[in-house]
């Protein structure tokens, strides 16, 4: 079903935004640390026009849910990311009249790339563009996270709205969280991204995201510093008790290979900075789980395959790998073989060419 079909108008605007692949720096951006992430091919899209009466209507093409609220109304589920785009927006003083809003989306939920920040992004764009915003591209990252923490109830970093709205597919965007500095940086040669979905769904608000980003807090308090990425040294995290020492390490050595791999690496040094990503995530932090070691292992098996991690909050979702390019989907096929015989079923979502909206 279409705009026309649920609200029989036109929509004003449309707009989209990326979902994105994490290939290092996981659980570091709300550390103040540093990432790496890039833009994926799927997208979300939201279509925008005014609503006829003193409401917001919303619609999800992929749930087939239709929300409406009075415009002071707050909401869970999806509507919460839009209607928090509104409020976060309104706190600047900005009026938003009723809206029609229609969104489809191409990027995964619950596989850890992103679908979130995409809608958000994709809201705001297209709030820039209906009413004339004067909104930079940064301004809508940080909106959209504002967005998320204050009505979706996930206290997220500023990775995944910043890649959404400033990454592309070309690049690895390298980025500092605490001073959001950015650059654009090139993949290694010879080389491409594969990214897998486990199967195994997670739900970011009810996974472990917030319990450990309590940790690192507390373990902060009891360093003395203001973030973790103040501290370089491991053993100045002795004195920590499990499991925040472990916690901590994790944030340290992850911000570590981020900076290593900015430097610029050959494909081969920036596959064993993402193996030893995950055994860190795995081990340290512990938001993997058996389905997830199982694919990041397959994939690490192949000759073909320079490094792989999860990627994402951890609890289930997806994978990412570096392998010799060309090789993605030949190595993605193979795996998927191993994987089932496992008893799981997995998908490849990159470099399969996302699905055409209708």
């Amino acid at each position: 079903m279409s705009f026309q079909d649920i609200f029989h108008s036109q929509p004003q605007v449309q707009a989209s935004a990326p979902g994105r692949v994490n290939l290092l720096g996981e659980h570091t951006d709300y550390n103040d640390g540093f990432v790496l992430p890039t833009a994926i091919p799927q997208q979300t899209t939201v279509d925008l026009g005014y609503s006829s009466d003193d409401r917001h209507h919303f619609f999800s093409h992929e749930l087939g849910e239709l929300v409406s609220l009075r415009t002071t109304d707050l909401l869970n589920g999806f509507a919460s990311y839009l209607i928090g785009c509104i409020r976060a927006l309104e706190q600047q003083a900005i009026t938003i009249p009723a809206l029609n809003v229609y969104v489809a989306s191409t990027v995964p939920i619950g596989s850890g790339l992103s679908s979130s920040a995409a809608l958000e992004v994709a809201m705001l764009r297209g709030l820039r563009t209906m009413l004339a915003l004067s909104l930079t591209d940064m301004q809508i990252a940080q909106l959209g996270q504002q967005a998320e923490r204050d009505y979706a109830g996930v206290q997220c970093g500023i990775m995944d709205q910043m890649a959404a709205s400033l990454a592309d597919q070309q690049h690895l965007l390298f980025l500092d969280t605490r001073t959001l500095d950015y650059q654009l940086l090139p993949l290694p040669e010879g080389a491409e991204i594969l990214v897998m979905d486990s199967g195994i769904p997670r739900t970011l608000a009810s996974s472990g995201y917030n319990q450990r980003r309590s940790e690192c807090e507390a373990a902060v308090q009891q360093l003395g510093v203001k973030a973790l990425r103040d501290i370089d040294d491991l053993q100045a995290i002795a004195p920590l008790p499990p499991p925040l020492q472990q916690r901590a390490r994790h944030v340290i050595t992850e911000n570590q290979r981020v900076l290593q791999a900015r430097q610029g690496v050959s494909a081969e040094q920036f596959g064993e900075l993402m193996n030893a990503s995950h055994a860190s995530l795995r081990d340290d932090y512990q938001v993997s789980i058996a389905g997830l070691d199982l694919l990041v292992s397959l994939l690490q098996q192949h000759a073909a395959v320079f490094g792989a991690r999860l990627t994402g909050a951890g609890f289930g979702g997806a994978c990412v790998a570096l392998v010799a390019a060309g090789k993605a989907k030949a190595i993605a096929e193979q795996t998927l073989v191993h994987y089932e015989q496992a008893g799981y079923h997995g998908r490849t979502l990159l470099p399969n060419v996302s699905p055409t909206l209708s």
